[in-house]
């Protein structure tokens, strides 16, 4: 059934798409070009345009190291072997982390108001989020008239553009003014230009230094205009265009002496020489080069028809595989909105925040959160969107190297789990949390799947003295504990988690050992494809090979800690220890069964219902445990309405990923998990359909990339089974297929198990299992066949199933 407003004739398939206004901001629809970004509320009385600009946070440039916490963690690291957690974290509390500076926030600019006389009642209202033009518009009858408003951050121009119409002359009558919630914000009338100027807030005793302006230019079409009293008044016009730019003094995280009233004005002004249509087709073309490179259909049913807070709210009931693949296709729209090559990185957030101190100061989280938000990247054909994360490690290995000298006494360069704009790597909030520094082994491991996933050799040469300093910490920083003389990572924890003797703060943590166990295995390949550094790599072998193991306890499950202290009741968000089978591959049925089924036995334990970030993590897991069915389960949960009168995780009217509050990276995880039920190139080949849930059972997916330089150009099933394949060859060498039945196609034959592509090329896992203490169930892996295929670089092949 059809909803008001929205004609026969309108495609919705790629629109997220409602019959009311926003009533909440978590029902407002995000734009954004990296820089800027906009929620869009659509209420036809007044029109609100929340802004944001990405480098508005509190603060200044500074450090948190903290210079009493050498003296301290030999004191810590004492207790903790001893058996004294709680001594230990308290100590840390007062030694170790900063007790002035917990990280800066990131802050909303403000907002646009658009007031329109007489349309408190309307009609036929229809507004949404255009995936393919990445614009949102709204349309509505009042007195007779219908109207219409059009927003877009353009990407192209660097402004915001806001469109006014109506299908009768002279309709449009409204006033326009720009407001802000920081104190010190300032709105003037310049010519006929708003301006509103401000700067950033003090936090933690770092006094705010981001200097920013925004500024509104009005063009009318008919009618009159006039701009005074801090108001574009507009009386009678046929059209009403709004151009908006904002820009800060910020440079980079220790700069900030861009002139940012010059900037907001050029921009402005380069941006007033190209008319409406002309920045609109600019803006979608330059968008529409990264979005077009993947397409998705799962099916489609009635449920398209109606609303989407509808259809998330009705996910779980109805059958509605299309809105799994428009959740999709949203998140890789978010990311092209909120992360582009030369500016920030995603937050916590994104780009989208309403206040000045949100939640967690919707900081960079990188014991899982911020690492989340770029699963994708690679995967799902944005690889250039990955590019400011990569930018901002370079960054942090600059700043996390006076942290590592001046706190730990070491080499190399140390980040622990919270960082922001000035590149903060010191520990920060309390011990429980922020006493964990293993962060640079983490987004370490981006700078690598960048390498396997493009094989750009010079870029592998520029990231290795990255991943080398961050080594260089740890190989300084290990210590042997005493009942086996493995090597540690000691004051750590397993991100957020508590074990039962009253603390988080531990050694040898599970996540550390395979953090570890991939930084060094990862540089050891690297210094082979690069030929040099031999004697560093043989220290790395050396040291990994005295890394804690990891070990299954006596629930059957893969110990979390080094003890085997795992409640089977625990139900905590984090599943640290489980980032071995994903976002790692040093889990495989096929290589490792035992710990495999371990780590299954663990998730199964920790239970479905989370946070949402949490369920999106655990979507990824479920499909490299090879369980479609259990993976759709999650993705049910996650696509779940949350609303301000409901509890726990899943999605916001407006898609946005709900803990709650707001974070985007539940957006980002899941959509990578989609990605990982359909295709995975993680385990030695290039596997087909790993986890097709039973509901998917005919549909086509184009554009994913694998690792080793392989594109799928289409991927297309019919009854649970592979019918097409067109793959891209880009660095050319062995394809091996894994898949289940069997393929006809040129050249094709049976794997005959030798390593089918450096680049493909898996850690051996040499981890003991030392506490075998309950019976494995019988591991439910299906029969897959092996094919290899000798493949040019710039070659397309097509393989047809039977």
């Amino acid at each position: 059934m059809l909803s008001y407003g929205r004609s026969l004739a309108q495609d919705t398939t790629w629109k997220l798409w409602y019959d009311k206004p926003a009533a909440n901001w978590n029902e407002a629809l995000p734009l954004g070009n990296g820089r800027l970004g906009v929620m869009v509320f659509g209420v036809p009385a007044v029109e609100r345009l929340q802004l944001n600009e990405e480098t508005i946070w509190g603060g200044s440039p500074n450090s948190n190291a903290h210079p009493r916490a050498k003296e301290a963690i030999p004191y810590v690291q004492k207790l903790i072997f001893e058996g004294e957690y709680q001594a230990a974290q308290e100590l840390a509390n007062e030694k170790i982390r900063s007790q002035t500076n917990d990280g800066m926030p990131y802050e909303t600019f403000g907002d646009v108001y658009i007031s329109f006389p007489g349309h408190q009642n309307y009609s036929e209202y229809y507004r949404d989020l255009d995936l393919q033009q990445a614009l949102s518009s709204v349309s509505y009858i009042a007195n007779g008239v219908r109207y219409h408003r059009e927003v877009f951050s353009a990407f192209a121009d660097d402004v915001i553009m806001v469109r006014l119409t109506a299908d009768q002359p002279g309709s449009i009558t409204c006033n326009v003014q720009m407001t802000s919630p920081h104190d010190n914000a300032m709105a003037r009338v310049r010519g006929d230009q708003l301006t509103l100027s401000g700067e950033s807030q003090t936090h933690d005793h770092q006094r705010g230094s981001v200097k920013f302006q925004g500024r509104i230019k009005p063009i009318n079409k008919g009618g009159e205009l006039v701009v005074k009293d801090g108001l574009i008044s507009v009386q009678e016009a046929d059209e009403l265009l709004l151009y908006i730019s904002i820009a800060t003094n910020f440079k980079n995280y220790k700069d900030l002496s861009v002139e940012y009233e010059k900037k907001s004005e050029a921009i402005l002004e380069a941006a007033l020489q190209q008319d409406y249509s002309t920045i609109k087709s600019a803006h979608t073309s330059y968008y529409r080069q990264f979005y077009d490179r993947m397409s998705i259909d799962l099916g489609s049913s009635e449920a398209m028809a109606n609303p989407t807070d509808q259809r998330i709210e009705q996910f779980s009931q109805v059958e509605d595989p299309q809105l799994a693949a428009l959740y999709f296709q949203f998140a890789r729209y978010l990311l092209i909105s909120c992360s582009q090559p030369g500016g920030q990185p995603a937050n916590l957030q994104g780009i989208w925040n309403d206040m000045l101190f949100p939640p967690w100061e919707s900081k960079y989280t990188v014991n899982i959160n911020a690492e989340m938000n770029y699963w994708p990247a690679e995967l799902t054909n944005l690889s250039e969107m990955h590019e400011p994360f990569l930018q901002m490690i370079k960054e942090l290995s600059e700043t996390g190297r006076e942290t590592a000298e001046m706190m730990y006494g070491a080499r190399g360069w140390v980040l622990h789990h919270n960082t922001d704009l000035w590149r903060i790597t010191g520990p920060i909030d309390y011990a429980a949390s922020g006493m964990w520094p293993s962060g640079g082994a983490w987004v370490s491991q981006h700078l690598w799947e960048r390498y396997l996933y493009g094989g750009d050799q010079e870029f592998l040469r520029e990231a290795y003295p990255i991943m080398k300093g961050a080594a260089q910490f740890f190989l300084d920083v290990l210590k042997e504990e005493p009942e086996h003389g493995w090597l540690v990572v000691s004051p750590s924890s397993s991100p957020e988690n508590s074990h039962p003797h009253g603390a988080a703060i531990a050694a040898g943590v599970t996540m550390d050992n395979q953090l570890l166990f991939d930084l060094f295995s990862n540089l050891i390949r690297s210094t082979e494809i690069l030929g040099h550094d031999e004697s560093f790599a043989d220290t790395l072998r050396n040291t990994r090979a005295r890394l804690a193991p990891m070990q299954i306890g006596q629930h059957g499950q893969l110990q979390e800690w080094m003890q085997d202290w795992d409640d089977p009741e625990d139900k905590h968000r984090h599943i640290s220890h489980l980032y071995g089978v994903f976002p790692s591959n040093q889990l495989s049925p096929f290589r490792t069964p035992q710990l495999f089924e371990a780590a299954k036995t663990s998730l199964m334990y920790r239970g479905d219902p989370s946070t949402g970030w949490s369920m999106g993590w655990k979507v990824n897991l479920c499909a490299r445990f090879l369980d479609g069915d259990h993976a759709y389960k999650l993705l049910q949960n996650q696509l779940s309405l949350v609303t301000p009168s409901t509890r726990g995780g899943g999605t916001y009217a407006n898609m946005f990923d709900a803990h709650p509050p707001f974070q985007i990276d539940g957006n980002f995880g899941c959509a990578a998990g989609i990605a990982e039920m359909l295709m995975q190139s993680h385990d030695g080949a290039i596997h087909l359909l790993p986890a097709l849930p039973s509901v998917w059972d005919s549909g086509t997916i184009a554009g994913l990339r694998a690792r080793a330089g392989f594109e799928i150009v289409e991927l297309s099933w019919k009854d649970h089974k592979v019918d097409k394949l067109v793959i891209k060859s880009h660095l050319g060498g062995n394809l091996r297929l894994r898949l289940s039945g069997n393929l006809k196609a040129k050249g094709l034959k049976k794997a005959n198990g030798i390593n089918p592509n450096p680049f493909f090329e898996l850690p051996e896992v040499k981890s003991p299992i030392i506490a075998e203490q309950a019976p494995l169930s019988q591991l439910a892996i299906p029969e897959y066949t092996e094919y290899d295929l000798a493949t040019v670089a710039g070659e397309v092949y097509q393989i047809i199933g039977n």
